[in-house]
């Protein structure tokens, strides 16, 4: 693979996961874990991108902490990764549309087979985020903590050099 063709493919990748990462926010799915890959691989050709991998990264870290400091919270992380992963094969098999259903049988469970199969890969990953912030991260307090301090400190760091929130 030639360099500008490596950097082409590149640059896609890094756009089409920080893209999906931004969806993936309002969707089921990593949204912050897609937005830090997207914008880890947009930093090699762009300088704005490379300034906010760093607190992308920190807050994903710090998302990934949060979650698992109680049982309660990962119980509710569980339980809605087995409920994603259960509509997810409700999509698969595609069972005709129920006679309560106030719309066109065309409007039950848009999307297809694709739309299933995606559900039940965010299931997998987040089962495996799940697993990966319990062993990192659950009674520990201190490394949440880290990541607090930490992220204050870049933003007090930005301010200091005239760079707000914003930008």
């Amino acid at each position: 693979m030639t360099g500008a063709a490596k950097r082409i493919g590149l640059e896609i990748l890094g756009w089409t996961l920080l893209l999906l990462g931004v969806a993936a926010i309002f969707l089921p799915g990593p949204g912050l874990l897609g937005i830090f890959a997207g914008l880890a691989l947009l930093s090699q050709q762009y300088d704005w991108a490379e300034k906010r991998v760093e607190p992308v990264r920190l807050r994903a870290m710090l998302g990934a902490a949060e979650g698992v400091e109680t049982w309660p919270r990962i119980i509710a992380s569980c339980l809605g990764a087995v409920l994603l992963a259960a509509c997810g094969v409700l999509w698969i098999i595609k069972p005709p549309a129920p006679g309560w259903w106030p719309v066109s049988e065309a409007w039950w469970l848009p999307g297809g087979i694709w739309t299933g199969i995606t559900q039940v890969a965010s299931a997998f990953i987040a089962v495996g985020l799940i697993i990966y912030s319990y062993r990192r991260f659950h009674g520990h307090p201190e490394k949440a903590e880290e990541l607090r301090r930490e992220i204050k400190g870049d933003r007090s760091a930005g301010d200091r050099r005239g760079v707000g929130a914003d930008s």
